[in-house]
Order: C-alpha cells, then structure tokens, then sequence
C-alpha cells in the first residue's frame, strides 16, 4: 500500500465530510429564513436533532443496513449487525504482539471515514422533510419521524444501490453518484406523504386564493444556499471516494455550472410568469441545479451540466406553482428542488450520461419509481400511525401564536425597546 496516497485520501473524505457538515447549517438558515419568524426556534431545534439522531440511529443500525456486505450483493434487503465493528488487525512491534486498525479496508480511507462521511448524508433525508412540514407539524412525532425514517427507510434504498444490492445487480445498473434519488428524492417523498396528511397552513388557500405566507428573513435564505452550495463541493467531491485531481475538479466544475444554470433558469422561468424578479424562486432554482447534477456529477461536461441545471431551475419554478395550485402547501420548496429534481437529475443521466441510452434510461426510471414508491409508503404509513396516535399537527392556537412559543417557551428574536 501506498501509505502517502492513502493518507492523502482518507484526508479528502475527512474534509468533505466537514463540508457536509456544513450544509445542515445551510439548510437550518435558509429553512429559518423562508419561514416566519414566531417558528424560528422550532426550525434552529429541529436541524439541531436531526443531526443527532441521524448520526446515532446510523451508528446502531443504518450504517449496517446500507453496508450489509457481500453475502446480500443483489438483495432487497440485509442487514450486518447492530453497531460499528471496524475491522482489526494483529501487528508485532519490537516482539509485542498489538491489534490495529486494518487499512485494507478499502484502498483510498479507513472503516471510520466511510462511516462518518456516509453519516453525514443520512440525516439529510429527514432535514429535507423538516422545511416542507414547517410551522404546523408537533415536534415531537417530526423527531419520532425522524428516528426511523433516517434509521430505516434511507438505509434500505441505499443499500439497493450503492450497498451493491438489486438496483446494481441490474443488467444495467441503476446510476446515482451522489444521491439525487438515493438521498434527495427520498427525502422529497417523505415530505410529499407528510404534506398529504397535514394539511396546509391556516391561511394560506381560503376562498379559491392562494396567499402568499412570506418568510422573514431573506438575508439568513441567502446564507443557507450559499452554504449549502459550499457544502456541495464535499456532497459531491467527496462521492469520487478518493483525493483523484482529474476526477474531483470535473465534479466541482460540473456541481457549479449547473447551479449556476439552475440560478439562471429560476430567474427567466419566475420572470415570465410574474414579471418580478423573485429572490427566493432564484435561490431556490441553485439548490435545484445542484440536486439535478447530483446523479451524474461525475459523467457530465461543461454544457450537459448547465443545461441539465438550467432545465432544474425552470422546473423549481413550474414545480412550485403547480403544487400551489394542487393545495400543497410547502413552505421553502422542497418538492420542486427535492423531489421534483431528483428525479430529473436521476433521469438525466440516462440522457447526457457517459453511458446514455434506453436501456440506462429504463435502469435509470426503474430506480426512480422503486425508491419512490418505498420511501412514500413508508412515510405515509409512519406519519398515519403517529395522527391516530399522539397526533402529527399543534392546535390552531398554537400555530397562530407561533410554536416558539407553546413548544419551547422563548422566541428567536428580543426587540427592546
């Protein structure tokens, strides 16, 4: 083994698995900044949980789901065990015999790098839920949610790929680098099955009207997109799973170019149904390209990357005012970047791909349908189970007055005067 080339490496995964990190920061600002300020610190508590119990239901089962090993290559499902067991090894220095982490665990970072790095991808999953569920869902059934959407749900259809389980096995293998489907659209179902079973926020579609419930904070939206554009070189980079310099730099190429189309196609698209120039569909059509891009980051050129992100950022547009007028209320946009964008990026690899054609394409739309359906299902029921239960949405009460107040007691901002 090369240990300078190893080392070199496993220092790559580390640091984009910081820059993963980052982006739940992103994503805690810029859901904040969409949404009222009276939830605030119910969107900053959220984030803050999500992180956590992603990591730990990851530690104890996740991991092991998603990783299961060569015993279920091909299968819908296995599972390794509970916990983490990184591999060991018997060394012998000056004569004492003394166990050591084994390095052969994979050729570019250790059992601990992939564990960490793929941890920071699964509470992503049931982030994108919490912006679509903001300012009406209880706290304690969206962290209930959480535990096994994160623990269970995200794990599964991950294995079915990138655990080398059926959607690999296919004659042509399904194809998603980084997640467009596998991390995102799962994440957009999820949130579509809890938006279905909420219901919308009190007065947002009276009389036949759709009314604008505005966030109230653009400058904190526009920091969370920026962060989560940061965050990306490492969501995206760090999939190349190795420090490679060809390899890396075409994925922070084609990750900005079609952000920057996205931005670009949000624009033209809100300009021509609005005659305004709206920062927030703008924005929203950046995060759009990145998720579109995110399948195939690694086969796509310069122009299939900003077409492919310009085509994003149009349909977060279109998506955004379709979902209005079918009374799905979503307060920061997560399906028309989610949802709707991971299944286009997905599906656009079998278009503009390395290895484009029909029988990729249908690989490509099979992998799409069978994540969807799964992830919907299981939301659906698991949200379903919680209403009969204890229940999914806060009084109108507390939801006029605001659940910083009723569900933590204290508010995000102090005005004195």
């Amino acid at each position: 083994m090369d240990t300078t080339l190893f080392t070199v490496n496993n220092l790559w995964i580390m640091i984009a698995t910081f820059l993963v990190f980052i982006m739940h920061l992103g994503f805690a600002t810029l859901e904040s900044g969409f949404t009222q300020s009276k939830n605030t610190v119910n969107i900053l508590f959220k984030n803050v949980m999500i992180i956590a119990i992603g990591l730990i239901t990851y530690t104890y089962v996740g991991f092991n789901l998603m990783y299961p090993g060569e015993a279920y290559a091909g299968a819908f499902f296995g599972f390794a065990g509970f916990g983490l067991s990184a591999p060991m090894k018997e060394l012998v220095v000056d004569g004492a015999k003394t166990m050591a982490l084994d390095l052969s665990y994979n050729a570019s970072y250790t059992y601990w790098s992939d564990f960490l790095f793929q941890g920071m991808f699964a509470a992503t999953a049931a982030t994108i839920v919490s912006g679509a569920v903001a300012e009406r869902i209880k706290l304690n059934s969206f962290l209930i949610f959480s535990v096994f959407f994160v623990g269970i749900c995200y794990p599964i259809t991950g294995m079915w790929k990138w655990g080398t389980g059926w959607l690999d096995a296919l004659d042509t293998p399904f194809y998603d680098f980084a997640g467009s489907t596998l991390v995102h659209s799962v994440g957009g179902w999820g949130a579509l099955a809890a938006i279905i079973l909420l219901g919308a926020r009190i007065g947002k579609y009276e009389n036949g009207r759709i009314n604008p419930i505005p966030g109230h904070s653009m400058p904190l939206g526009i920091i969370g997109v920026f962060l989560l554009w940061l965050g990306w070189f490492g969501f995206n980079g760090g999939s190349v799973l190795s420090a490679d310099p060809a390899s890396v730099s075409l994925v922070f190429v084609t990750t900005s170019l079609a952000a920057a189309g996205g931005s670009v196609g949000a624009f033209i698209a809100s300009y021509a149904f609005t005659k305004k120039y709206d920062l927030g569909m703008t924005l929203n059509g950046i995060l759009g390209g990145l998720v579109a891009i995110t399948a195939g980051a690694d086969q796509m050129g310069p122009n299939e990357s900003i077409i492919i992100g310009l085509i994003g950022g149009i349909l977060v547009v279109i998506s955004v005012i379709l979902f209005d007028n079918l009374r799905l209320d979503d307060p920061v946009g997560v399906l028309a970047v989610h949802l709707v964008n991971g299944i286009w990026g997905t599906l656009a690899v079998g278009i503009f791909g390395n290895l484009a054609g029909g029988s990729q394409f249908l690989s490509q739309l099979i992998g799409v349908a069978s994540v969807g359906a799964f992830s919907f299902i299981f939301a659906f029921l698991l949200f379903l189970i919680l209403k009969f239960t204890i229940g999914i949405r806060v009084s109108e009460y507390e939801e006029v007055e605001g659940l910083d107040k009723h569900e933590h007691g204290m508010s995000a901002y102090i005005f004195e005067s």
